[in-house]
């Protein structure tokens, strides 16, 4: 369309591929500052780069980085350092998720630094640890080590801003977030911080929740390091105390044994 038709409540970009173009740049960029409100959830991409997308944010004081984000804490990440486990910040957005303990995870994902520039516009929905880094390599990348040239976080990987005239963006910068995999692996909890985004948008408080989850098959998040407790428990520190008690009733048996011949 040539135009964001008046009674749109809102505009969604979802997992694009290719960047928009310089005209559907400043369309958008009118829309949020009279009034409109924007929900975008786009991490890196394979090819290219989303210069003109991205530079929306640039408008409010946000910076997007190169490469895709890498965890460095143990404790931020699950599976693999590059599905985040990030800390949740307090919004009507993420409230509803802080309280019933859902911890949503954000896969692939484009750091975002907030400058100082930005004032009390922008609120960070999600952010990273302190060890958290941005591999410039992208989707090259060879190791989850750091190497020269990766870019120091913290970063924010979730943002909501307040435009003039009542504008909202609310933004994500991870395109996978949504996928059946990453949602079952956070028991539903990146699908509610969706629908609970788009939903403060739209102006529905009353529809921001933890909705009622259905019959599937749902993982248990953990951290990296809970994950190697547990492998450490199992493996070794259940077995050996387990022989170790074996060890002890046989002597045991033996010496009574012993005793009454």
């Amino acid at each position: 369309m040539d135009e964001i038709p008046e009674d749109a409540d809102c505009v969604m970009i979802y997992e694009p591929s290719s960047d928009i173009s310089e005209e559907e740049r400043e369309m958008l960029s009118d829309y949020t500052k009279n009034g409109g409100k924007l929900l975008v959830i786009a991490g890196p991409v394979q090819d290219g780069e989303l210069a003109n997308l991205n530079s929306l944010l640039a408008d409010y004081g946000v910076e997007t980085c190169e490469g895709i984000v890498v965890e460095g804490s143990r404790e931020s990440y699950t599976v693999q350092p590059h599905i985040l486990l990030p800390d949740m910040n307090s919004s009507d957005i993420t409230d509803p998720l802080i309280e019933e303990h859902y911890y949503p995870n954000m896969p692939i994902s484009q750091g975002l630094i907030v400058s100082e520039s930005a004032g009390d516009n922008v609120t960070e929905l999600l952010t990273t640890s302190d060890q958290a880094f941005s591999k410039v390599a992208g989707y090259d990348l060879q190791t989850y080590e750091k190497e020269d040239g990766d870019i120091d976080g913290p970063f924010a990987v979730a943002v909501s801003i307040a435009g003039d005239n009542g504008g909202q963006i609310v933004w994500f910068s991870s395109a996978a977030f949504l996928d059946d995999m990453y949602n079952a692996l956070s028991s539903g909890s990146n699908s509610d911080l969706a629908m609970n985004a788009l939903s403060s948008l739209i102006g529905e408080t009353e529809a921001m929740a933890i909705r009622s989850k259905s019959l599937n098959y749902n993982y248990l998040s953990i951290s990296g390091s809970t994950a190697s407790l547990l492998k450490v428990l199992m493996i070794g520190v259940f077995p050996i105390g387990y022989l170790c008690v074996g060890v002890y009733v046989i002597l045991k048996r033996r010496k009574k044994q012993n005793e009454a011949g």
